[in-house]
């Protein structure tokens, strides 16, 4: 059985994860366990097999971060504040209930020698805009690509470029009714 056959090994899965951390072959190859570290990470990196679950895990940690980002503005956004004020009212907060606190809203807290509690928390409305925006960006990007692919087509001067069925490429991108 060739090394195709068999698929990825636990070793050579633990080799992607850190490559894809680090962007090091060598250093990769050292720490999933390899004895020749050089050689092997190299020869690794040639394997199709590989650079596709490179691939994948890259795609994956990129997909977790836009969501964990998107996530993390929609709690600010619509997030609960009463556990902030909760703190505020409190004299002598000790540290076990603040430890159960949802401060997640809050950007600063400040004492000042008077004793007062000063609160400052995240501008909700930036956390709206910024899930405003990643929402336009998703959509405006794929409507941006088909915008300019008519452009193309266009100033190409073959506006009749024919397709199945004798449709041209304008008409055929317009009945999918992204623009």
């Amino acid at each position: 059985m060739n090394k195709k056959e068999r698929g990825i090994t636990p070793r050579e899965k633990q080799f992607c994860c850190l490559y894809a951390n680090s962007g090091n072959f060598k250093e990769a190859a050292l720490y999933a366990g390899f004895s020749n570290p050089d050689k092997t990470g190299a020869a690794l990196l040639l394997r199709d097999d590989i650079n596709a679950e490179i691939d994948k895990i890259y795609k994956s940690r990129t997909k977790n971060y836009r969501e964990r980002a998107r996530a993390g503005y929609e709690r600010l956004a619509f997030g609960n504040v009463s556990d902030a004020v909760r703190l505020m009212f409190d004299d002598n907060p000790s540290e076990k209930p603040l430890e159960s606190y949802d401060l997640f809203n809050v950007a600063e807290i400040k004492r000042p020698k008077d004793g007062a509690m000063e609160i400052k928390f995240f501008d909700r409305i930036k956390a709206l805009e910024k899930l405003e925006c990643a929402e336009d960006g998703e959509q405006k990007s794929v409507s941006d690509f088909y915008a300019a692919l008519i452009g193309g087509i266009k100033s190409s001067g073959e506006k009749n470029i024919d397709f199945e069925g004798g449709r041209t490429a304008e008409s055929e991108i317009l009945e999918e009714g992204t623009i």
